[in-house]
């Protein structure tokens, strides 16, 4: 009976050892009797709508060492500072002061140096390629593109949104080494291909953007402005043509050094920042009063009513007034047109009295204001609106010309947008296309149509309403011969749409 059982617990332990634990001790003993060199996969470029390449690669250089493969420690970290242009003491210490037995001595070298390796053969060093991403326009697109870690991996911008498919999959090369780690004579070399990372097509128009920033840069310096921004969107289906936020820096020269520079001049405050939109919000109150008009609410004003004449309005007991100074408190009698020529703040209360609250925030969830829009970015605010619970008149008085209620750039672009494009409400989108160097494409992104606003037929109204508001009234410095221009102006800038050559841009 005890030689079975020593023969049963034997055969136990066998079956352990093997089954249950074989694969552990086989992965344990492959690292004892291997070294491995990764083989880093090449980070995917980013190239704008027509092809034109903004972020993409350098090719550099690891260089690392095996220290129980260096037989003059002191010889080879003299050589390595000459060569790398670091100090010889920091290679000395690595190289001695360290308990790891592979060592990184540096990051992003250049090939030349890497060929006075090559030619010095010394035992126990190695490279391996790394990744050193560039920008080839600087300080262009700067909040959209983001960055890279010195690792190249995605920190900011788009560069994080997408890092899984621009990363790629490193891969490997490994050596068969003895039990300290010096590599064998003859012995046989296994090699794991690295999977390159997928490229990005922006939406992004180069030629557009180029436009954009430079009107922002002259906008700086004209106005002596502290910042600057522009956005531009395709309101047919929401692509995003160009976006601007200044000032910027040079995405070759990161401050990484400067935190409090970097997040501020980093910041997409078009996409994450909020304000109140002052009278550019006009055009949602405007739309929501025509579209109800036209669906037989009895409470819209038509097209063609008169306005009280008063530059006042008293709403439980507050004054809200006109923005424009009129001698005796009174000026033309208006029409919606005209209230929107002139940016007349009394009329848009008028028509928020008229519609009540419940209508009003009808029109706001279906602007999808106070909500994010869906953009493929990160750290998009939601903007701010009072929940409808608690608005009181005056609240409802002063959101219907743009004030208790705060927007991003974005969310008042996309929501204009839909006013004008026949009233379909599209997600802005910055990647159209995600695709391998080879040219098959992975994912191809179609626009997304979220919602409808109003009908086809408010839309018309409204779009010819701002047009002219642009040739003949508070918007005429947008106007440009032989376009058809519709915008609406504000305190913060104007939002308009160019239609030309059978294309249209939202510019916010």
């Amino acid at each position: 009976m005890a030689v079975t059982f020593l023969f049963l617990c034997v055969l136990g332990r066998l079956f352990y050892v093997q089954v249950i634990w074989g694969e552990d001790l086989q992965e344990k003993a492959i690292d004892q009797w291997t070294r491995e060199i990764p083989v880093v996969a090449r980070r995917g470029d980013i190239l704008d709508a027509n092809g034109v390449v903004l972020a993409t690669n350098d090719d550099t250089y690891t260089v690392f060492v095996r220290k129980k493969a260096v037989k003059d420690k002191e010889y080879l970290s003299k050589k390595l500072s000459e060569i790398l242009g670091v100090s010889y003491q920091y290679v000395f210490d690595k190289l001695t002061a360290t308990s790891s037995s592979e060592v990184t001595i540096k990051k992003q070298v250049k090939k030349e140096s890497i060929d006075c390796i090559i030619e010095q053969n010394f035992s126990g060093v190695y490279y391996s390629r790394d990744n050193s991403r560039v920008y080839p326009y600087n300080e262009f697109l700067t909040a959209v593109l983001g960055f890279t870690s010195t690792d190249g991996k995605g920190q900011s911008g788009l560069e994080l949104y997408y890092d899984k498919y621009l990363s790629g999959i490193n891969g490997e090369i490994l050596y068969e080494t003895d039990i300290v780690g010096v590599e064998i004579d003859g012995g046989k070399a296994s090699y794991i291909p690295a999977t390159n990372g997928l490229n990005l097509k922006l939406t992004i128009d180069y030629d557009v953007q180029q436009l954009c920033e430079t009107a922002m840069d002259e906008a700086m310096e004209i106005h002596k402005a502290k910042s600057a921004q522009m956005i531009v969107i395709d309101p047919s289906c929401g692509a995003v043509r160009a976006l601007v936020t200044k000032p910027s820096f040079n995405l070759n020269e990161v401050p990484r050094d400067d935190l409090v520079s970097l997040n501020k001049l980093g910041r997409n405050g078009i996409i994450c920042d909020i304000y109140e939109p002052g009278s550019t919000f006009k055009v949602l109150t405007a739309a929501a009063n025509v579209e109800e008009y036209l669906q037989g609410n009895k409470n819209a004003y038509s097209i063609n009513h008169i306005y009280n004449s008063s530059r006042y309005r008293y709403i439980d007991g507050q004054k809200v007034k006109c923005w424009s100074d009129h001698k005796n408190g009174k000026h033309a009698s208006l029409t919606l047109q005209g209230g929107l020529n002139n940016s007349c703040n009394p009329i848009f209360v008028d028509i928020a009295m008229a519609l009540g609250k419940k209508t009003m925030y009808k029109y706001v969830e279906l602007f999808n204001y106070g909500q994010v829009t869906g953009i493929d970015f990160g750290g998009e605010a939601q903007g701010m609106t009072l929940p409808e619970s608690a608005v009181q008149n005056v609240d409802l008085a002063r959101i219907a010309f743009g004030q208790t209620i705060a927007v991003t750039g974005l969310q008042l672009a996309s929501a204009t947008a839909s006013a004008v494009n026949g009233g379909y409400y599209y997600v802005p989108y910055l990647v159209s296309e995600i695709y391998s160097e080879d040219g098959i494409v992975a994912e191809k992104i179609q626009p997304k149509l979220k919602n409808r606003t109003i009908s086809e037929q408010a839309s018309k109204i409204v779009s010819e309403m701002l047009e002219k508001v642009v040739s003949e009234g508070s918007g005429k410095q947008a106007y440009i011969e032989g376009y058809r221009v519709a915008g609406k102006t504000g305190v913060f800038g104007l939002t308009c749409v160019i239609i030309a050559m059978k294309k249209r841009y939202i510019m916010a």
